[in-house]
């Protein structure tokens, strides 16, 4: 079975967090890292105000609906660090984004140990985090519309990944 770990970087919405750990919960992701200004729950020797800790754990659970409670989650400002580290352990690094580089979800290799990473809901992955990855995975569009919602795209990606590849 993969071992599959997802990735949020910069992602804004709490909702979209919410609703990524819930299904990256229901199939069966190792870990879910959140890096950037991405909103995290709760973590032991949190630096945030009680109030913000509060406010944010309200609305990741709103969607999340008891997922944050049973994943494994971190939170680190550093992606480049994390993806270091993510590497050094052995995972694929496979940034979910539209590029002239990148392949298209159904037709990728994909390794057994996988890091997935996604990232700001509008202007997507971080050209420089595009360029430290070692895929880059599209979902191909079919209507008029550009782009999916990350918490819709991930979804997609995590079970195509777990089950079809």
């Amino acid at each position: 079975m993969k071992e599959i770990i997802v990735v949020l970087h910069n992602v804004r919405s709490a909702h979209n967090v919410g609703s990524i750990l819930r299904t990256s919960e229901g199939l069966g992701v190792k870990q879910v890292y959140l890096s950037g200004f991405t909103p995290y729950p709760k973590q032991a020797r949190d630096s945030r105000l009680p109030h913000e800790i509060k406010k944010t754990n309200s609305a990741i659970s709103k969607t999340a609906l008891g997922a944050e409670k049973l994943l494994p989650i971190s939170h680190h400002e550093d992606i480049f660090k994390l993806m270091f580290e993510l590497r050094s352990a052995g995972y694929e690094l496979i940034a979910l984004e539209q590029s002239p580089d990148s392949t298209t979800l159904t037709s990728a290799e994909i390794s057994n140990k996988v890091a997935l990473i996604a990232g700001r809901e509008v202007e997507g992955v971080e050209k420089e985090v595009l360029e430290a990855v070692d895929m880059v995975l599209e979902i191909p569009m079919l209507g008029a519309k550009e782009s999916y919602n990350v918490s819709v795209a991930v979804a997609m990606a995590l079970y195509q990944i777990r089950f079809m590849v």
